[in-house]
């Protein structure tokens, strides 16, 4: 059997040339990096190295027994009517030699990581996506609702990824989140559809001001501040006893800051606008419930109980280019918003200097956590959720 041979599209192009095997291919990395050191993949007909750029239209050659040995053929890259590939004249390679010495490469977004999940395979129709707020050629923006997780976990098999994973089986690159949303987190969801794309997020992300996500929050208690306030933290991951995953303020934890605006104050909860500076996991619901004002239904972290879980919905995006989108959410009965409810214009960026600042925040802190907390001795029944934001 010929070697296979995948033309780069545009989809894929900048990726790493490992990094472009791990998504095409369900296989271990120290494979492929033998695949490669052997010869046994080429680019444009010459010898490569893993960390190799990949530009659209190169050629990149793999053995013929590369697809079978995928454990997911069925989202891998061959395909009988793909014009992506084709057959190219055979040629000699050696046979793959275990190595001592093949390490993985280190990269900002590992192939490791990269992998498309497994799409279901059973007869059941495919799940429906989100609706779609708004489209490019290299973009979505999903209406993530809430009850939906962007990845798979522990007790939920059902999640965006999984459902992109269905929809677009035979895509040279299949659709990859941006960024994430907890389960119970609803709002717009960046969803990057060529590798350009996605790095250029990354890097908006890892620059603060670049790219600005704004949330609305129904929280218990009346919020005092009556200007906008920057609150900083520093947040860690740790278990509880319940065996549940839970982060906490800790001093040696990760830098985490926000800035609250209140757009409603009531005598027993208020309705928060919150811009995100970091992208901690629960950032949101851990730095306002050590202020004493937990989202509404928000029990992981201390908040009154309420049907159908928390109240945090993503309601605003600010791109690097300068389009803005804004949606509202359908929040209904006593948590709808107020009839000819304005969203306040977005805040400027705010300087690195501000946002990595030590300085006490004039909003006062809950107790500690080695104290006796809102939720303290609670069994904490909630599954873990999946995000970075929130």
């Amino acid at each position: 059997m010929p070697p296979q041979a995948i033309v780069v599209t545009r989809e894929e192009a900048g990726q790493k040339l490992l990094q472009f095997l791990a998504r095409r291919f369900a296989l271990p990395q120290a494979m492929l990096h033998r695949w490669i050191r052997s010869g046994q993949v080429r680019r444009n007909g010459g010898r490569c190295k893993p960390f190799d750029r990949l530009e659209m239209g190169d050629e990149v050659r793999v053995p013929p027994f590369a697809a079978s040995m995928s454990e997911r053929a069925d989202v891998g890259p061959v395909s009988a009517n793909s014009d992506a590939v084709r057959n190219v004249p055979d040629a000699a390679a050696p046979r793959p030699a275990p190595s001592r010495h093949d390490r993985d490469g280190h990269d900002a977004m590992q192939p490791s990581r990269q992998r498309r999940p497994k799409a279901d395979t059973s007869l059941q129709p495919a799940r429906p996506l989100p609706p779609v707020v708004a489209e490019t050629p290299d973009l979505f923006i999903f209406d993530k609702p809430a009850g939906l997780a962007v990845h798979p976990g522990t007790g939920h098999t059902d999640s965006l990824t999984t459902r992109l994973a269905q929809h677009f089986a035979k895509a040279p690159f299949m659709p990859t989140p941006a960024h994430r949303l907890d389960r119970d987190t609803s709002g717009l969801l960046l969803v990057a559809r060529s590798y350009a794309m996605l790095r250029t997020l990354h890097e908006a992300f890892a620059s603060h001001d670049a790219l600005v996500k704004e949330y609305l929050a129904w929280v218990a208690g009346c919020w005092q501040p009556a200007a906008p306030v920057t609150l900083h933290d520093r947040l860690s991951k740790g278990a509880e006893a319940s065996g549940f995953e839970r982060v906490a303020s800790d001093d040696e934890g990760a830098e985490a800051a926000c800035t609250v605006r209140c757009l409603l104050r009531e005598q027993h909860r208020s309705l928060l606008l919150v811009t995100l500076h970091t992208g901690r996991t629960h950032q949101i619901r851990v730095q306002l419930s050590r202020r004493g004002h937990p989202l509404l239904g928000d029990r992981k972290y201390g908040g009154p109980p309420r049907m159908g879980g928390f109240l945090l919905h993503a309601v605003r995006l600010c791109l690097p280019s300068g389009v803005v989108h804004t949606l509202l959410p359908r929040w209904a009965g006593n948590d709808a918003l107020p009839q000819g409810f304005i969203l306040p214009e977005p805040l400027g960026p705010v300087p690195a200097s501000a946002i990595h600042a030590d300085s006490a925040c004039p909003c006062p802190r809950a107790p500690s956590d080695r104290d006796e907390g809102p939720d303290r001795g609670e069994a904490d029944t909630d599954t873990v959720t999946e995000g970075r934001d929130a």
